[in-house]
């Protein structure tokens, strides 16, 4: 039988997924799973989204221009506008989702071999996009003691070498919650400018920012227009992670033309949900308003859960919806599985991410698990105590 490449060999297992044939089997078993593992929100997307898919009514569908449908291009430029992005149509390239924009990205910028830092723990994905790109990552430790902020500099100019030709960060961080602040992105700046660097900065959490926190974008910084590359996406702004809708920015011609090049071999990007964006940005601010005070309300509900449990420690996240804890145990992995193999608590378990698979270096991350505050607070709730009660359970055995 022929042989599966070796990049198929090489290319990383989602951590985030890779639980599920345990959890349907718990399920099959009767038993209710509190899915914290996945950033899948629970908020109902906005009507005005699904109302405009619903009144599309072609006769055909047709292809978009590969770059995206100019007028939802052109919203979208008044859209970032308003985050204080300047920024035209003709600089956003529309993609299948985030995913898409950071394949897209490390494809145009980086040569087969090339190297790119990342503040790691990190999206899980970026292995696997950097796998498909033949990009190696090499990853800058930030420690859950400072709530996993910006790793000092020095460590940065440690790892640069000639092979070094991007820093890649997410603001607001998946899987921490972190939020840079604009002083850490001056930094990055700076050191981008000094060594001729591209900067890529995923950015779709940017909705949530709590605690009056201000959130600061790549696109904010001066004089590094030909180093900065945004990536967006609609899926968490409006709870559509379905639709499949991202964006890549730049306005570093050179970047958008050849990056065109890979969207116009993709054809284009899904009609139907680019149908959908376009009208979604006429979400009015009391949607947003009362998401980001759900959000809080979840954040505080759960961070404090946490720190309460004996020997579990939660830093405060400032953004996206997401939190690690460490816990007082020695492998998150096998506690993970156990949780949905061997525990329950009244016909009950909880699902969580395993934060080893956020991590780049080896053994990193073993005691610590990724939380997605992602429903209600009657259910998280429920989940902290079945959490409580795992981790008696599992440590008197």
């Amino acid at each position: 039988m022929p042989k599966i490449s070796q990049k198929a060999v090489q290319m990383p297992a989602s951590p985030i997924r890779k639980l599920v044939p345990y959890a349907e089997a718990a399920k099959a078993q009767g038993i209710k799973i509190y899915h914290l593992n996945i950033g899948q929100p629970d908020i109902e997307t906005p009507e005005i989204m699904l109302q405009a898919i619903k009144n599309f009514t072609p006769k055909v569908v047709e292809y978009s221009h590969s770059a995206g449908m100019e007028s939802y291009r052109r919203k979208l430029s008044d859209y970032y506008k308003k985050h204080g992005i300047s920024i035209s149509h003709e600089q956003i390239l529309v993609t299948c989702g985030g995913s898409e924009a950071i394949e897209i990205a490390l494809m145009t910028c980086l040569n087969n071999g090339d190297e790119i830092l990342i503040p790691e723990p990190f999206y899980a994905n970026y292995n696997g996009f950097s796998c498909q790109a033949d990009v190696v990552v090499k990853p800058i430790k930030s420690v859950i003691e400072n709530g996993f902020a910006l790793p000092p500099i020095s460590e940065f100019e440690k790892m640069i070498s000639p092979k070094t030709k991007a820093i890649m960060i997410c603001n607001p961080g998946n899987p921490t919650g972190y939020l840079y602040s604009k002083e850490e992105l001056e930094q990055l700046k700076e050191l981008v400018l000094k060594y001729d660097l591209f900067l890529f900065s995923d950015e779709v959490y940017k909705e949530f920012c709590y605690d009056g926190a201000s959130y600061t974008s790549v696109m904010h910084l001066q004089g590094a227009d030909n180093h900065v590359i945004m990536l967006d996406s609609i899926s968490k702004r409006y709870s559509a992670c379905g639709a499949r809708i991202g964006a890549l920015l730049t306005k570093n011609k050179e970047i958008m033309q050849a990056a065109l090049k890979f969207a116009q071999a993709r054809l284009s990007p899904p009609t139907f949900g680019q149908v959908g964006a376009e009208a979604a940005i006429d979400t009015p601010q009391s949607y947003f308003d009362n998401v980001k005070r759900e959000y809080t309300a979840r954040r505080n509900f759960v961070v404090d859960a946490l720190n309460k449990i004996p020997g579990v420690f939660c830093p405060m996240p400032k953004g996206a919806f997401y939190a690690i804890a460490r816990l007082p145990i020695d492998d998150a992995d096998v506690f993970c599985q156990w949780l949905l193999e061997s525990f329950s608590y009244e016909k009950q378990t909880v699902m969580l991410a395993p934060a080893s698979g956020f991590y780049s270096t080896p053994g990193s991350g073993q005691n610590e698990v990724r939380i997605a505050y992602v429903l209600n607070l009657d259910d998280l709730n429920k989940a902290m105590i079945c959490l409580e009660k795992a981790l008696q359970a599992y440590n008197s055995k």
